[in-house]
């Protein structure tokens, strides 16, 4: 049993947490494999997915230590790259689940575009978010060019990828990198409870909403309606439809099986 992932799965949540403090949390295609396969084959049971850090980091990139052990053998860094890096990133956005970073400290690098990965960020006062590639001579390769620009405009994204300048958690919420900033202490318990309230929701209705948002990133008004009415339609058959209606009308909390 590995101690540097760790996966826990408590009523419908699977929490996700990075424990490899001498490297900040960063990640090698070891851990990247393992990580993409805990996110894309949690069991049905599970509704909702966070992802965290331990020892007061979030993510710090790729392991560079680890990496240049490895050698710098273009075949097995791009193998790399694209398996286990994208791999995770691919596994995120495509997960029929909510996901949620909670991000304690820092999320730099690839830890950055991990976290901009996921539908949600909820940080504590301590965050740090840095898109540092430029500092080492490289570019964003985890998604960072595609997410930033539609998380906090094309001006800001090539600033933060030009100059590496890292993100203090207040700025990040003002400029549309993270949802709610939470003390650290309650960090744990706040994206708990929130996941566990996404997790008690009708699991099609977020699926659909998650795909036809996604959808839309690329795509026209027209193309987004059409989405919305063909999702709709198929809503409205859904039993979790009915329960809805009807916990509304007894005046109680529904009980939604993704049915």
């Amino acid at each position: 049993m590995t101690t540097d992932l760790h996966v826990e799965d408590h009523h419908a949540v699977r929490t996700i947490t990075l424990d490899r403090p001498a490297s900040k949390n960063g990640v090698t295609p070891d851990v990247g494999v393992r990580l993409r396969e805990a996110i894309a084959v949690a069991p049905a049971q599970i509704r909702a997915i966070v992802l965290a850090g331990a020892h007061g980091a979030f993510c710090s990139g790729l392991d560079l230590k680890d990496a240049m052990q490895r050698g710098l053998d273009r075949e097995k860094i791009a193998e790399a790259l694209r398996d286990a890096f994208h791999g995770v990133i691919h596994a995120l956005v495509d997960s029929p689940r909510p996901t949620i970073a909670a991000v304690d400290g820092p999320a730099v690098g690839y830890g950055c575009d991990l976290a901009l990965a996921c539908d949600l960020r909820i940080v504590s006062e301590r965050a740090v978010f840095g898109e540092v590639f430029v500092k080492r001579g490289l570019m964003p390769d985890g998604g960072g060019t595609y997410w930033l620009p539609r998380l906090v405009g094309l001006g800001r994204a090539l600033e933060l990828a030009y100059t590496g300048d890292l993100v203090d958690a207040v700025r990040a919420e003002r400029i549309g990198l993270a949802n709610r900033i939470v003390p650290s202490p309650e960090l744990a318990a706040h994206v708990a409870e929130l996941a566990a309230r996404l997790a008690d929701g009708p699991p099609l209705a977020l699926r659909a909403i998650k795909r036809a948002i996604h959808a839309s990133l690329d795509g026209t008004l027209d193309a987004a309606l059409e989405r919305e009415a063909a999702g709709q339609i198929q809503l409205l058959a859904s039993h979790d439809f009915a329960e809805g209606v009807s916990a509304f009308l007894q005046k109680r909390p529904p009980r939604f099986k993704g049915d």
